[in-house]
């Protein structure tokens, strides 16, 4: 069982890497294999929409979004982390989200290659945001939950989380022990 996590904010140690650090170590302690992705540490431009990864599967740009995409393929869930930013994911998450047409044809169903490995896939979500209220993060489930839906994935939910300052949300144990459950759903067929 192999868990990749994927960390949208540029804040290395804030809240959304803490809180997908605790997802990936739930996701450890019940054995799975974990993997962080940092993609603010990536290269990854935004998609074109030239058209060309619609009719073989492989996208026009050459950028560390390549790699990302064999490691999607290789993993068994996925859990995404970001904050929220302007109500909605940060640039970094967005521009990784709108390169995974490349799995899809002109008519959005599965690439055939790629349609064994992605069909199954199981994605969780986590958004953090400064707002007491943790439902300004629903732009960003919704963004998640419908790929999910449209896919026919398998939804593992996501856990929100409000927090102020860079850390604080390591005082939140309710956070903090949802992540580590989301993280022991993953790694549970």
């Amino acid at each position: 069982m192999k868990v990749l996590g994927i960390m949208g904010s540029p804040r290395i140690e804030g809240n959304s890497d803490i809180l997908l650090s605790q997802a990936l170590a739930g996701a450890k302690e019940a054995g799975a294999d974990v993997e962080k992705i940092i993609l603010d540490r990536k290269h990854i431009a935004g998609c074109k929409d030239c058209k060309k990864c619609n009719k073989i599967g492989v996208c026009a740009i050459k950028d560390d979004m390549a790699e990302i995409q064999e490691k999607i393929l290789d993993a068994d869930a996925i859990i995404h982390s970001s904050p929220v930013y302007f109500w909605t994911m940060t640039s970094q998450m967005k521009a990784y989200l709108d390169r995974w047409c490349v799995f899809f044809d002109a008519q959005w169903r599965w690439q055939k290659d790629y349609y064994p490995k992605m069909r199954s896939k199981r994605i969780g979500l986590i958004t953090v945001c400064g707002d007491t209220n943790v439902h300004t993060g629903d732009p960003i489930v919704h963004s998640f939950k419908s790929t999910v839906d449209m896919t026919k994935m398998q939804w593992l939910g996501s856990v929100m989380a409000s927090a102020d300052d860079k850390g604080d949300i390591a005082n939140n144990e309710t956070a903090m022990q949802q992540a580590f459950e989301l993280g022991k759903k993953a790694a549970t067929p």
